[in-house]
C-alpha cells in the first residue's frame, strides 16, 4: 500500500471501534478478528481521525498538544499501518 498524502482524511474503518478497555487500563481498537492495544499517543491520534481532519491537521494538533515538531511522518506511518490492516480508511 502506498502512503496516503497528508491531505487524506483518515477515519476509523466501520468494522473497528475505539474504546477504553477497563481490564487493560488503556484504549484499544476492536475489530472482528481481534484488537490493537494502543498507547496514549496512538489513542490520541485515533481520537482525531473523524474523517474531517487531514493527516497534516492531526499532526498539527498533536504538535501543539505535545509541544514537539516533526510528527507528520510518524502519524502518517501509524495510520498507514492501520490502513494496511483495514482498520483505518481515507476519504478526500
Amino acid at each position: 500500500m502506498s502512503p496516503v498524502p497528508a491531505a487524506g482524511l483518515p477515519r476509523i474503518a466501520p468494522k473497528a471501534r475505539l474504546q477504553w478497555d477497563e481490564v487493560r487500563k488503556r484504549h484499544v481498537l476492536l475489530y472482528p478478528e481481534g484488537l490493537v492495544a494502543l498507547n496514549e499517543t496512538g489513542a490520541a491520534i485515533l481520537h482525531l481521525c473523524d474523517g474531517s481532519r487531514s493527516v497534516a491537521a492531526v499532526a498539527a494538533t498533536l504538535t501543539q498538544r505535545y509541544q514537539t515538531e516533526g510528527l507528520e511522518r510518524d502519524v502518517g506511518a501509524f495510520l498507514d499501518g492501520l490502513a494496511a490492516k483495514g482498520l483505518v480508511t481515507y476519504g478526500t
